[in-house]
């Protein structure tokens, strides 16, 4: 009896550990059976009319500031157009007939809308997590399916071993990589997220020098996502301005979870 209870204690101390370290990435594993091709599979981009993110595309324009602040009061002006396009990424439901890079994008600008989507539901608020349930909760419909956040970044995304998702993704919050202030699409996928890698890892997120680096916790959080296929460092130094030499200190900063509001 006595060992079960110690064995009970750990357990609990552990899942709660989970919990509490990240709130993100401990959220919603479970794909639904939706498809995440892996990363050996190489496809070329064909034209095709699956899905028009122009909307989006257009409410981003108006309003997301080049800094990637929100102005969430414009978007709930806009809101007839936000709801319509929302409703278009949830009536389809994507399968083998996609690419690799129309599913990576439909998934990253289905992510960033029912997040701002999610931040209106409560606006006005002072940030993300003081909304129950915000990754676990599961409201987004994709054909016949409901999913969460958490269910899109951790069983879809990260399933597609593509790191750079990361700094595509954005969870409405000052330390969190910007919101693009343009839809990603097909065509242009491969250099959108070179662009929003490279502005993130060389931004004031982080702190580089050669000898020692102060990161986001991004890198602490998802460190198995960007060492596949070498170090952290090597992965920084892919986009980094500053040569890192590979005995560098790593630290990692705290996370500011206060709204990107642009008021």
């Amino acid at each position: 009896m006595r060992k079960f209870i110690l064995n009970f204690g750990i357990m609990i101390t552990g899942v709660y550990m989970c919990a509490s370290c990240n709130l993100i990435s401990s959220a919603g594993f479970n794909d639904k059976g939706l498809p995440t091709p892996d990363a050996e599979k190489i496809e070329q981009f064909h034209n095709s009319t699956k899905i028009d993110h122009s909307i989006w595309d257009e409410l981003l324009k108006a309003h997301v500031k080049k800094d990637g602040k929100v102005d969430y009061q414009g978007f709930k002006k806009d809101r007839f157009k936000l709801d319509l396009y929302l409703n278009k990424l949830s009536g389809l439901k994507p399968d083998g007939t996609w690419s690799r890079a129309e599913i990576l994008a439909y998934y990253i600008n289905l992510y960033n809308a029912y997040t701002v989507d999610f931040i209106l539901q409560h606006y006005p608020v002072a940030s993300i997590k003081d909304i129950s349930g915000a990754w676990t909760r599961e409201f987004i419909k994709i054909g016949d399916v409901k999913i969460s956040l958490g269910g899109i970044e951790n069983s879809l995304l990260r399933k597609m071993e593509e790191p750079r998702i990361h700094f595509a993704i954005n969870c409405a919050s000052i330390s969190c990589p910007k919101l693009l202030n343009e839809a990603y699409t097909p065509e242009k996928l491969e250099e959108q997220l070179e662009k929003v890698t490279a502005e993130f890892i060389n931004s004031n997120e982080n702190q580089i020098t050669p000898d020692s680096v102060k990161l986001s916790s991004i890198f602490d959080w998802y460190k198995s996502d960007f060492t596949q296929n070498g170090s952290l460092i090597d992965y920084l130094n892919k986009y980094s301005e500053v040569r890192i030499n590979s005995a560098a200190r790593i630290s990692y900063n705290d996370y500011n979870w206060a709204l990107n509001d642009s008021k």
